[in-house]
């Protein structure tokens, strides 16, 4: 599935929800269903630097299909996770480095997440996208 296809899919599951508590409330669910991350993972070199809650992601794969896997000890930010493991997991490292996320203007997160979150969720998108670019470097040797 195209990322643009991915996108458009989370878009039209928010504009489901009429207020942003009952978007909240998805969102932490789909946090809830994120899949656990194994201990052994949970390092200070996965750890996001620029979170207020503790993240951490782990990036592996080639450059045609890029994995991604991260959790996080707040349920809001398991879910903005989740959207965006959704969103870029499979893609390959070029892609994520080229699509920005629209979802989260399209849907209102832009506006309605607060500063920290906010920070930490563009904290999340740029480690991504220079971990998608280091496999890249990689399978260019």
């Amino acid at each position: 599935m195209q990322l643009q296809q991915r996108q458009q899919e989370i878009i039209d599951e928010f504009q489901f929800f009429d207020s942003w508590m009952d978007k909240y409330q998805y969102l932490i669910d789909l946090g809830r269903e994120l899949e656990p991350m194994d201990d052994a993972a949970k390092t200070e070199e996965n750890l996001v630097r620029g979170c207020q809650s503790q993240v951490w992601m782990e990036t592996t794969g080639t450059a045609d299909a890029v994995s991604i896997q991260a959790n996080s000890d707040a349920a809001i930010v398991s879910g903005l996770i989740a959207l965006v493991v959704r969103l870029y997991s499979g893609a390959s490292a070029q892609e994520i480095i080229d699509t920005e996320p629209e979802f989260v203007q399209a849907i209102g997160l832009a506006q309605h997440l607060s500063p920290t979150r906010a920070n930490g969720l563009a904290s999340m998108l740029a480690r991504l996208k220079s971990d998608a670019a280091k496999i890249l470097a990689k399978s260019a040797h």
